[in-house]
């Protein structure tokens, strides 16, 4: 896995500081239009350089052309993207199977959301299967909240909505490195670790104290509490 413990939606130097010394080893940086945590290109290089050396920089799109997030990537120095829009639909809120080949040489991490029916990741096996039939797939996966197939990219994370962790546990795994996301705060996020069998996570909202504004103290708990269980769960296994 690209990660263990992600914080997401930084917004500032400060932020990314002290999620770095409170031991995260990924930091999200949002360029999605519409979403409160949402950086130009000018903070987000403000952001990026008070990351120390050994936490990997994503970079979160939806809906947005391969050029530009090249642009973005290089112009930022981002070390991987997430690709946060519907895996189906209608622009501008969609990315592509197509998009991962488009988006060659660049670590991908590709978030999906679970779905009502027998296979509630139907969807994300299909969209893989097409990008994979492409000639290219992310590296990593992660599940996120559902949405309406209409939601806004601006409104697609950081909702505080929760996945249903013991369904994804019995759900036939999507043959990547899976990091669980969705509502995931200091207080219930070893319980989901353990009850989705994941072994990482990613968080916003619920280390906040407003959208975009990290809370100290929760974000020191989320990253004790996450990566506590993560090597409790590891030494069971």
């Amino acid at each position: 896995m690209l990660f263990r413990v992600k914080i997401c939606g930084i917004t500032t130097p400060d932020d990314a500081r002290l999620v770095a010394s409170a031991r995260a080893d990924a930091i999200g940086l949002n360029f999605v239009s519409g979403s409160p945590r949402a950086l130009d290109v000018e903070q987000a290089r403000a952001v990026a350089a008070a990351v120390p050396a050994g936490v990997l920089k994503v970079g979160v799109f939806a809906g947005t052309a391969a050029a530009e997030i090249r642009r973005i990537v290089a112009a930022v120095g981002l070390d991987a993207v997430q690709l946060h829009g519907h895996l189906q639909g209608k622009p501008p809120a969609v990315d592509p199977p197509a998009l991962c080949a488009e988006l060659a040489g660049l670590k991908l991490i590709r978030a999906v959301r679970m779905e009502a029916g027998s296979d509630p990741l139907a969807a994300a096996r299909r969209w893989l299967a097409e990008a994979a039939a492409l000639g290219a797939t992310p590296e990593a996966v992660i599940i996120d909240a559902a949405v309406l197939r209409e939601t806004e990219a601006g409104r697609l994370g950081g909702t505080g909505a929760t996945v249903d962790w013991e369904t994804l546990a019995n759900s036939r795994p999507l043959g990547l490195p899976t990091a669980l996301a969705g509502g995931l705060t200091p207080e219930n996020v070893a319980r989901a670790i353990r009850s989705s069998k994941t072994a990482a996570v990613d968080t916003a909202s619920g280390v906040e104290s407003g959208p975009g504004r990290k809370d100290p103290e929760k974000v020191r708990a989320f990253v004790a509490a996450a990566r506590a269980e993560i090597q409790a769960t590891a030494s069971e296994r």
